[in-house]
């Protein structure tokens, strides 16, 4: 008699919230709900993180940024968390640690407001220091990087994990993803192209 409610109650608790801390959905909440003290906590605890984000999104577009401008940029990121009655919170789905999703979100802020001030000239062109430079948090960005990519692919099929895999995280070429998947050349692309796209839906 208990067979058809057994298998209806596991799936949703397992798939609601698997990467999100008890203590990220503290925090959301308390910031969600207007609490001055957990704002001010969600700024000291990721204030650092924004500030990583920025600084590396500037070296991989090769701009150089004085200090008003990175604390500008971090203003920006914080500004969208709360914009729309905090609707970028609020679409937290816990389908990645709260850090990931808000490294994320951080470099598509920092990405356009760097596109705007370099085509409004608030900003100078890169030197070639700037553009080899490697910041000390270097090691944090990659494994940051690394976790959001882990997260994607548990929405795809196992041979396509595989290959994003093979090709995003290891860094293989096409002709080597071929010798080792024994997949023809001309289909890597395309299936990686729909591993994408399902990435991003």
């Amino acid at each position: 008699m208990n067979e058809p409610t057994t298998p209806q109650a596991t799936p949703p608790a397992a798939a609601t919230v698997p990467l999100a801390t008890p203590d990220d959905q503290r925090l959301l909440a308390a910031c969600l709900a207007g609490d001055s003290a957990g704002w001010d906590e969600f700024v000291q605890r990721f204030s650092g993180l924004f500030v990583h984000v920025v600084e590396r999104t500037a070296v991989q577009r090769r701009t150089s940024l004085a200090g008003p401008d990175r604390d500008d940029l971090v203003a920006e990121i914080l500004l969208t968390c709360l914009r729309n009655d905090a609707a970028v919170l609020r679409a937290f789905a816990g389908r990645a640690s709260l850090p990931t999703y808000l490294a994320v979100i951080a470099r598509r802020v920092v990405a356009r407001a760097l596109a705007r001030r370099l085509e409004s000239g608030r900003l100078v062109s890169p030197s070639v220091a700037v553009e080899t430079a490697a910041t000390p948090r270097d090691d944090v960005a990659r494994a940051v990087d690394r976790e959001h990519v882990e997260s994607l692919l548990q929405r795809l099929d196992t041979d396509e994990a595989k290959l994003v895999r093979l090709h995003h995280l290891e860094g293989r070429s096409y002709g080597e993803i071929s010798r080792l998947t024994g997949m023809p050349l001309g289909s890597i692309g395309p299936a990686l192209s729909r591993a994408k796209a399902k990435m991003r839906a």
